[in-house]
């Protein structure tokens, strides 16, 4: 859902930002290759950073996290 005057957060927008190793790697890649999927597994599994940083750097960027108002029903 995309609001007005705003701007949804692309995928892997932080991991290129931060230059992580393993999207670096990625990045080299054909996406879909045996190489690429195995490299992506790393993410997944085993993410070089945590949702504290993760969190940090959204506000640090200006994103707001929004979700719709639960109806009463």
């Amino acid at each position: 859902m995309l609001l007005d005057g705003f701007v949804e957060y692309k995928r892997r927008e932080f991991c290129n930002d931060v230059k992580c190793s393993v999207q670096m790697d990625l990045n080299r890649q054909v996406e879909g290759s045996l190489e690429y999927e195995k490299i992506r597994k790393t993410c997944g599994a085993g993410c070089l950073f945590t949702t504290y940083q993760f969190h940090h750097w959204l506000i640090d960027k200006g994103y707001l996290i929004v979700k719709p108002v639960e109806s009463e029903v």
